[in-house]
């Protein structure tokens, strides 16, 4: 079936959980006369959320509604063929997004989520990036706050660098300047679950240590997980915790793409913590936590400690709290001297974590579906949409601006 003549263009999977929600009152607010259909697990629960979805606007009493378990490949395979694309929501996605994306997979639909999960998007590549070839269906994680800025940060910033200045950035450095927002239980879940999973298996641990994990090299390449503290024009930074997730997705664009942006591209992450003295301070506190932390959360008992004291799944921020948030990101791009040479600035309003990270799920699964065609398999946001991407969350609010450093 022609995804153009599919009776759904965007099956928002997830609805009923905390940043499905989310994600259903920005297509309300936005898109509301686009063909959306809603879809989880418990009808109930899908129908009240509709409810409050007219309460918007009217035309979405007219949203199907479609119900599976998703371990249930029967009914995923009647679902999925309606849909041009899918913006699943719901994880941790190497519980209860395996089914989906296969089914994906299988009837050519295109699929994003907003996964932070190294492990499960390996898994996606292993199994399913043939048959994704073979139907045309592009599958692609990482959609959410987690790694959009830092994937159309480096795209943004890359392109910039080779039309102003004749060649690419040797490296960039993603600096997290301000983010203000809470943290839900899926988020918590998902980490969780990927710690669980790295105790259990030794070549999940290994994997979660290279930064070329997901672009099919080796991890002698020049990028390293950010380490230490490191003093930057924005201040005192220590490692930002999801390096281990957006560099992989960095270094797998530069590889699809043919390595646009140099084969000895490096690549890290870091958080501004403060400045002067007492930013040094917390920078290096800061630094050996984040260095400790994974390994004591591969311990059993810590791990269920832990668990105490995170929000249980289908929780997060109150709506006073994601409105009052927001972020601000810098990706310096630097020349092989190590010369600062430009700066891609990506901020916005609204928890990002959230509020943000609904909003991009949702424009890239509707650049799917309208804006981009492509060759099937499984890709990254900027491999995938890049500037038709870029061009749409401007519209939708976000700042993402390159300047000469």
């Amino acid at each position: 079936m022609a995804k153009r003549k599919r009776p759904i263009e965007l099956l928002l999977w997830g609805a009923t959980g905390f940043t499905g929600k989310l994600a259903a009152e920005w297509l309300a607010k936005r898109y509301p006369d686009a063909h959306v259909a809603l879809g989880g697990r418990n009808q109930k629960k899908l129908e009240a959320v509709r409810d409050e979805l007219v309460a918007i606007d009217p035309k979405c009493a007219a949203w199907p509604i479609r119900v599976a378990d998703g371990l249930d490949v029967p009914a995923l395979d009647k679902i999925v063929p309606e849909a041009s694309s899918v913006a699943a929501l719901a994880g941790p996605f190497a519980i209860h997004g395996r089914e989906l994306a296969a089914a994906c997979a299988r009837h050519g639909t295109d699929y994003c989520d907003i996964t932070g999960e190294v492990p499960f998007a390996r898994e996606l590549i292993d199994r399913h990036d043939v048959r994704a070839k073979e139907s045309g269906a592009r599958l692609v994680p990482f959609c959410g706050f987690d790694s959009i800025p830092s994937d159309l940060g480096v795209w943004a910033l890359q392109s910039w660098a080779r039309e102003q200045l004749g060649e690419p950035c040797a490296s960039a450095t993603f600096v997290l300047v301000r983010a203000r927002g809470g943290i839900s239980g899926g988020t918590a879940a998902s980490a969780m679950n990927l710690m669980e999973e790295a105790s259990r298996d030794p070549h999940v641990a290994k994997m979660m240590r290279n930064p070329y994990a997901l672009a099919d090299a080796d991890e002698d390449g020049p990028s390293k997980d950010a380490r230490g503290a490191k003093k930057m024009d924005e201040g005192w930074t220590a490692p930002f915790f999801m390096d281990t997730v957006n560099s992989r997705v960095v270094h797998r664009t530069n590889a699809l793409l043919g390595f646009p942006y140099g084969r000895d591209f490096a690549y890290e992450e870091r958080m501004v913590v403060g400045r002067g003295a007492s930013g040094l301070v917390r920078a290096a506190v800061m630094s050996t936590g984040m260095a400790i932390g994974p390994r004591a959360l591969a311990i059993g008992p810590i791990r269920a400690l832990a668990k105490r004291f995170i929000p249980a799944p289908g929780e997060g921020p109150a709506k006073e709290q994601r409105e009052g948030g927001s972020f601000d990101v810098h990706v310096v791009g630097r020349n092989a001297r190590g010369e600062i040479v430009g700066t891609c600035k990506i901020s916005g309003a609204g928890d990002p974590g959230y509020s943000g990270a609904a909003k991009m799920v949702v424009e890239s699964a509707l650049c799917l579906s309208r804006d981009v065609e492509g060759p099937g398999g499984v890709t990254t946001p900027a491999a995938a949409m890049g500037d038709a991407l870029v061009r749409r969350l401007r519209e939708a609010g976000v700042v993402i601006d390159v300047f000469r450093s």
